[in-house]
């Protein structure tokens, strides 16, 4: 699943493998998908996008905004964005697929659910985008102490579990269940422990790990869990993932564990991040 550091980077590639080049045709919803969100009727993509020029490309939260002209391409973070080549055969099955007047092309296709939602620019109001855009970025000088203090005092997250307070309500948009394992490994919190029982350390170490894990995942180009614009997976090692449960803790060699939590999983070691 597409998250911060994911979408910058595809952001990135978009910018220098298709930005300025001209579409000369689009297919959205060929193939079906329960859970493919579009805005409006995608069968107006076409007129919507064909003639037009791609723009530049941002990575916010867990979306990769796609600027043509007058219109937006966005995609959320449950879709697979794949470039191919002139020569290159086009996926069989995808939600959207772009040819370009130079014979590459773009496609996308969603996994368990996921956006690909095209419109003229400024009359998408859906309000997942609109945080995403509004809210600072963990990356930026904006997401200060301050900032974060203000978020984690909030009353209505005291209560809440280390994991519901990072994933849930858009608080740090493109922080969600995929990044978020290695943020409360790094800070060796346990994804259960509450925010009520935070000392002023763990809140400072939270802090600091999100600020720097995802400044890592970003720079290496994603996590080795999700793949990028080529195909390719990023070159974060995860600590704690489905590529690490049932190994080593790389500090104390306890076994890495992975539960069922909150309708998705968790990754922890039980003897660094204690509950």
């Amino acid at each position: 699943m597409i998250e911060l550091p994911e979408a910058i980077t595809i952001a990135q590639q978009i910018n220098e493998t298709i930005s300025g080049k001209k579409i000369k045709d689009v297919i959205a919803a060929q193939s079906p998908h329960k859970f493919a969100w579009y805005h409006g009727d995608p069968q107006e993509y076409y007129d919507l996008l064909v003639d037009k020029v791609i723009g530049e490309a941002a990575g916010f939260g867990g979306l990769v905004e796609i600027n043509v002209e007058d219109a937006v391409i966005l995609l959320g973070d449950g879709i697979n964005l794949r470039l191919h080549g002139e020569k290159e055969k086009r996926p069989q099955k995808h939600q959207l697929l772009i040819e370009f007047e130079d014979f590459t092309a773009i496609s996308a296709s969603v996994q368990m659910y996921g956006g690909i939602w095209c419109f003229k620019e400024g009359e998408f109001k859906n309000t997942y985008f609109l945080q995403a855009k509004s809210k600072p970025s963990p990356l930026s000088d904006k997401f200060d102490k301050a900032y974060f203090d203000s978020i984690i005092s909030a009353l209505e997250v005291e209560k809440l579990s280390a994991k519901a307070f990072l994933a849930t309500e858009q608080r740090i948009p493109g922080l969600g269940n995929g990044v978020l394992q290695d943020i409360l490994y790094n800070a060796r919190i346990h994804p259960k422990k509450k925010i009520r029982a935070f000392t002023a350390e763990n809140r400072d170490n939270l802090y600091d790990s999100i600020k720097s894990t995802l400044a890592e995942m970003t720079f290496l180009g994603g996590r080795d869990t999700e793949r990028d614009l080529f195909g390719c997976f990023g070159s974060y090692k995860t600590k704690l993932s489905k590529n690490t449960v049932d190994k080593p803790c790389p500090i104390c060699d306890t076994i890495i564990k992975k539960e069922a939590y909150m309708g998705g999983s968790i990754y922890y070691c039980s003897e660094c991040q204690k509950n």
